[in-house]
């Protein structure tokens, strides 16, 4: 039987996730002086208008208008826009409470981000400290610190690939070589059925497929204070869908306090993990 340590990789969407809404109209959109519908709207028809990358649109579009306001754009500034998100209840406890629980059971927990939205806003925030690492859209910056270009643009369909990246323990974007190599499966630091994904809708569904496929769990939140409307679903509602087309292993409401159904949840997903792992060890 392995003595090998147990670890496993949490990985986190942003938006929608952890925070409320889009990171950019925490801060970001309200300096601009421009309604969140308006950016969004503008940006997808950029977008549509030159058969681009709807996360790169929404990129030039932000250095667009705030050249324009001549607000500054330098990495420091985006960082201080992240500092003022708004996280749903419990996010900023979650992590050390997750951590000295999965101590607990002899198992390490890490901590990552894959997002579409940018890495600069979430390096900015008081939660940037606990994570591994970073996948999220970014830019290139000059000899000053000033956004030039997009640099990376994450959606939701290469979101997958940074889950091959934990798995393989490659801790950066660019290099494509490690990530196609062949590794056998128990030589990967993260094995995917010790791999949580947590996300909150249909741009997740590509990540949630792949870990679920590989043996990890898919788990989908929603925020209960979003309800149906005539011509929308409510999120919970979304959700429930991703579980009858099996595409989330679970759902629970965005609150990360103690004691609350995903706070439960997950502990119990860890001590499943743990389980798993060690009876695997009997088969050897």
């Amino acid at each position: 039987m392995s003595t090998k340590p147990i670890t496993i990789a949490i990985a986190y969407d942003f938006d929608g996730t952890l925070a409320p809404g889009n990171m950019q109209e925490h801060t970001f959109l309200p300096s601009l002086k421009i309604p969140a519908a308006e950016f969004w709207a503008h940006a997808n028809q950029i977008a549509k208008d030159n058969d681009m990358d709807e996360i790169l649109a929404y990129m030039q579009l932000s250095l667009d208008e705030a050249r324009r306001r001549d607000l500054p754009i330098r990495r420091s500034d985006f960082e201080q826009y992240g500092s003022g998100i708004t996280f749903f209840k419990g996010v900023e406890s979650w992590f050390g409470r997750i951590n000295a629980y999965a101590a607990e059971l002899g198992v390490k927990a890490e901590h990552y981000i894959i997002s579409s939205g940018l890495r600069e806003f979430i390096s900015g925030t008081p939660i940037a400290k606990h994570f591994t690492n970073i996948y999220a859209s970014g830019y290139r910056y000059d000899a000053n610190g000033v956004a030039v270009w997009p640099a990376l643009a994450i959606n939701y369909t290469n979101k997958t690939q940074y889950l091959f990246r934990i798995n393989k323990g490659i801790s950066n974007s660019f290099d494509n070589t490690l990530i196609n190599k062949y590794l056998p499966e128990e030589e990967r630091p993260v094995p995917f059925r010790q791999m949580i994904y947590i996300g909150d809708g249909e741009t997740d569904v590509p990540a949630m497929k792949m870990i679920k496929y590989q043996g990890g769990t898919a788990i989908a939140v929603y925020n209960p204070g979003i309800k149906s409307t005539r011509d929308k679903p409510s999120p919970r509602r979304n959700c429930e869908n991703l579980i009858r087309q099996n595409r989330a292993s679970y759902i629970a409401p965005a609150d990360y306090t103690e004691g609350s159904p995903l706070d439960r949840l997950i502990r119990l997903v860890i001590g499943k993990i743990k389980t798993e792992v060690e009876l695997k060890g009997f088969t050897l």
